[in-house]
């Protein structure tokens, strides 16, 4: 399968260098995590690979393609994004909210086809937010938010799919069927899956491959058996290994 994603020696930040020479593939149907300790870098790199904040070097292709050389509308179908930032639009309903993910496909006048439609309904069935659909985005809670915003770049139909925290605030039980929707997207429709997490349990299992990032570098990188050691975990996250076994449930 082709790399939906690669990054050569790319360098991010904001105006000054925070990570140098990133390097990875992601094919079609695979899910890269990005692991390591707040403010290290993870979401850095996910809004660079985005095009929310400017590469500061290097490159990074889509299906092969320049990133820079692809046009908005194009990566509008190609990428899709959830971030951490919150949303606070005025007088829209969750499913408007959701409906917005098809605009890269309804031309100038923003109507909804048929296809459209569909799209949207079968995103809102994915995520379980039908009992909430026709409610008030503002008036619902950041849990039930998250999962209205993970519909919105499901029902876009992305080849690419890049998820900063997306389990926050979420309860157990939605962690979990966010994290089943995610491995069914990579496995059945082939997206190329890049994210952030917090919680390692879920992160070593739904990985293909892994990242670690901690004090503006790259520290460790590949698959999940290589990765999820005591010794890596703990001097990632700078925890005494007698208390990583005592407190940290693998």
């Amino acid at each position: 399968m082709e790399n939906a994603v690669t990054a050569e020696n790319l360098t991010v930040g904001y105006k000054k260098p925070l990570i140098s020479d990133i390097c990875f593939n992601v094919q079609g149907g695979k899910i890269m995590t990005l692991i390591g300790p707040n403010g290290s870098g993870k979401s850095t790199i996910l809004k660079t690979l985005s095009g929310y904040l400017k590469k500061l070097g290097g490159s990074v292709f889509f299906d092969g393609v320049n990133a820079e050389r692809v046009s908005e509308n194009d990566k509008a179908k190609m990428l899709s994004v959830l971030l951490t930032e919150r949303i606070n639009p005025e007088l829209m309903t969750c499913r408007d909210i959701v409906e917005t993910g098809r605009y890269p496909y309804t031309g100038h006048f923003g109507k909804l086809s048929k296809t459209d439609k569909e799209a949207v309904q079968s995103a809102i069935d994915l995520v379980e937010i039908e009992a909430f659909a026709d409610c008030d985005f503002s008036a619902i809670s950041d849990g039930q938010r998250q999962r209205v915003m993970l519909a919105r770049a499901i029902c876009q139909e992305p080849k690419i799919l890049i998820l900063d925290e997306p389990t926050s605030y979420l309860d157990i039980h939605h962690k979990i069927m966010f994290l089943e929707t995610v491995r069914k997207l990579a496995d059945e429709k082939g997206i190329a899956i890049i994210m952030s997490m917090h919680e390692l349990d879920f992160a070593e299992k739904i990985s293909d491959y892994t990242i670690c990032v901690k004090n503006g570098e790259i520290t460790h990188n590949g698959k999940p058996d290589d990765i999820f050691k005591d010794n890596i975990i703990c001097e990632l996250f700078d925890i005494p290994e007698e208390l990583y076994s005592k407190y940290l449930i693998r």
